[in-house]
């Protein structure tokens, strides 16, 4: 018997990224594919703490049902934190506690598309950011990226010629390219979106995985109009399994996202808002944080060089001052989809870059995180993929990257 499913459900596609971690997932694989931050960097010893003096103190609230907007003291600690990146208009009632900034996204495009409207959006971009507006039946009119993030200098005439109903960006050390949105930027898309009424997403999961020079403002610091809504999650800094995250915007918005995800499930969980909010109160997080951003930077560092050793003098690579990924070009006539059976054969994987692209292109680029493999598989890996791309390339000769993307 065959159900009879809605349209919508035809337009959503597996995550090619989801998929290929299905491949991969064997222990002698080296996968540089899933956005996966390094399990032995989790603060598991403080958050088992965490979670006894919660369950020992508060279990009657922790596990109980609770407010759809979440657990305010939350909400009040990422206000104060939205005040120090130059958000003073920010209070705890224009934050929403989501189970992932996923479900934020999920809630916004909800909240703001009909089928066939359209979404404004770097091309390329985050792939779940796809397949979420892919879902809800969205037009999507790509931005071209390059080394300072999002090319919107011809915002204005691109607003009015598409008269989008959303814009969505990923401002800081983006995935997948690893670039990052520059402040001149960063503060015309917010004046012309402001102008126009149109909301903008910024979707910030990577700011504080910063490894040189010093985090630039968010767009939302720039938002005259209150049209910026912003987006953040636990699962870089702490740990993806506890499925925090959240949005902040205005009252309004706010207030439709609250009805929205009672209709989804609730809230979520009280129980790790509370732990959450106690491993905040209780440890050093700045530590912890510094402590990301050194491993972080060390392994990026080694793949920047290994790549210098063992891809081909053609392709070119970003060098992000932050975040997971790195974006490589390779030459002309490799297609990064059809070689990826291959490495995987040769035990190393990556993710082609083409899903990631909202109206097609970039078959010759892949995307490779650095963040979740130790240092001594980084280099293998990178050899193992370097040594299969010489062996298809039109020129197999190496030599260092060309100049830096970002």
């Amino acid at each position: 018997m065959s159900f009879q499913f809605a349209e919508r459900v035809r337009l959503v596609q597996s995550s090619a990224v989801r998929e290929i971690l299905k491949v991969t997932a064997q222990p002698d694989v080296i996968s540089f594919a899933g956005g996966l931050p390094a399990p032995e960097l989790f603060p598991a010893e403080a958050i088992k703490k965490a979670y006894q003096q919660v369950l020992s103190e508060e279990a009657s609230s922790a596990l109980q049902y609770s407010t759809t907007e979440g657990y305010l003291p939350l909400r009040e600690f990422l206000a104060a934190r939205m005040h120090a990146l130059g958000c003073r208009q920010v209070t705890s009632a224009n934050i929403l506690i989501t189970n992932g900034s996923q479900q934020a996204l999920d809630l916004l495009a909800k909240l703001f598309i009909n089928p066939g409207d359209t979404v404004l959006l770097e091309s390329p971009t985050y792939l779940a950011a796809l397949q979420t507006l892919h879902s809800y039946q969205a037009h999507l009119v790509s931005l071209p990226v390059d080394a300072d993030g999002m090319v919107v200098e011809n915002l204005e005439d691109v607003i009015v010629r598409y008269n989008p109903r959303l814009i969505y960006t990923v401002p800081n050390f983006q995935n997948p390219t690893g670039t990052t949105l520059s402040p001149d930027r960063r503060q015309h898309l917010a004046r012309v979106a402001g102008a126009h009424r149109i909301p903008v997403i910024e979707d910030d999961p990577y700011g504080e995985l910063i490894y040189e020079g010093y985090p630039l403002p968010p767009v939302k610091s720039f938002d005259q109009e209150d049209t910026v809504i912003y987006l953040s999650t636990f699962s870089k800094i702490i740990a993806p399994g506890l499925r925090l995250g959240w949005a902040i915007g205005n009252h309004e918005a706010i207030s439709k996202m609250v009805l929205l995800k009672q209709c989804t499930d609730l809230h979520t969980s009280t129980l790790t808002q509370q732990v959450i909010y106690r491993y905040l109160a209780d440890h050093n997080t700045e530590q912890h944080v510094r402590r990301l951003r050194q491993e972080y930077r060390r392994r990026r560092d080694l793949m920047l060089e290994q790549l210098s050793v063992w891809f081909p003098h053609e392709a070119r690579w970003t060098t992000p001052r932050g975040g997971m990924f790195l974006w490589v070009t390779l030459p002309a006539g490799i297609d990064c989809q059809a070689l990826l059976p291959a490495a995987v054969s040769h035990r190393v994987a990556y993710v082609p870059g083409a899903p990631f692209f909202p109206n097609g292109g970039g078959r010759n680029t892949m995307r490779l995180n650095f963040s979740n493999s130790l240092p001594e598989h980084i280099s293998l890996g990178v050899k193992r993929l370097g040594n299969l791309i010489a062996g298809v390339a039109p020129d197999s000769g190496r030599a260092d990257a060309f100049p830096p993307l970002a």
